[in-house]
């Protein structure tokens, strides 16, 4: 006969719980690396900080750029991470008439948008005013003028071009043109008058660089000028592109203010949310 012998190991103590600190900390961590990845390789919000880009894009619109459509650089990445080559993988060219968003070092290290004017091989130049593209001009067609309120976002260019509407509003009234590259797509863009860069040398768009140029073509510091500060950005490299304009997904006119919150909604531009490219 076996004698029954106690058992000596008692029942394994209960696991305990995770400090909810840790958990927070670790949701943190996961939530961090999620935005790092979706703002690295599929969308980036970026916002207009200026009216180079007049009509499409006015001061406070907010836009996702997707990052995927040229590829990935180190300019890809928030902060454009020092460590890596300039170099792009999966690397594609723009179409003429994309909208970018890009760096252009060593002038500085924030994000510009413009657009696609000049591919590799393409040979750019202003004549009195009209783009040639490859030696023949690009139609360009006078169409209604383009009318912005003005707001905290938005000042006239000069007085000349301030008007009032029926209602008392401010506005300001703009010269507009229809622009269509080959292949047929257009957009919209604005000539102020004659001004001296209405007319530039012609330019060879070298190998794996771009000509880009604001839509506001007389308030715009783009491509027609070297890259030097507060002139111009020279020609790009493709390797500095960061993504292509997708959507809008906000718009102030600047009059919002933090402790009057139904100012939120006053200053929405509602019928410019949404809207693609």
């Amino acid at each position: 006969m076996q004698d029954n012998v106690p058992n000596s190991v008692g029942p394994a103590p209960a696991a305990k719980p995770a400090k909810k600190e840790d958990s927070f900390l670790v949701f943190l961590l996961k939530l961090i690396v999620l935005v790092a990845i979706f703002r690295s390789f599929i969308f980036s919000p970026f916002n207009i900080p200026s009216e180079s880009m007049l009509p499409r894009l006015q001061n406070g619109d907010y836009l996702l750029a997707a990052k995927w459509p040229y590829g990935y650089s180190r300019h890809s990445l928030p902060f454009s991470f020092g460590a890596l080559p300039e170099t792009r993988v999966m690397a594609a060219t723009p179409d003429r008439g994309d909208v970018v968003i890009f760096k252009q070092p060593p002038l500085n290290d924030i994000d510009y948008i413009k657009r696609v004017i000049g591919l590799p091989g393409d040979t750019i130049q202003m004549k009195d005013g009209v783009l040639h593209l490859n030696g023949q001009p690009v139609p360009k067609e006078r169409i209604a003028d383009f009318e912005i309120t003005v707001s905290p976002n938005t000042r006239c260019y000069s007085v000349q071009f301030a008007a009032k509407l029926a209602d008392g509003s401010d506005v300001c009234r703009y010269p507009q043109y229809r622009e269509t590259l080959p292949g047929g797509r257009s957009y919209n863009v604005l000539d102020l008058g004659p001004r001296a860069q209405d007319d530039t040398p012609a330019v060879v768009v070298p190998e794996g660089h771009l000509f880009l140029m604001g839509d506001n073509r007389d308030n715009s510091e783009d491509s027609r000028f070297p890259a030097e500060p507060r002139r111009g950005i020279g020609l790009v490299p493709q390797d500095n592109l960061v993504g292509r304009a997708s959507l809008m997904m906000w718009s102030t006119d600047g009059s919002a203010e933090w402790i009057k919150p139904w100012t939120w909604f006053s200053a929405a531009r509602w019928n410019r949310i949404g809207s693609g490219f």
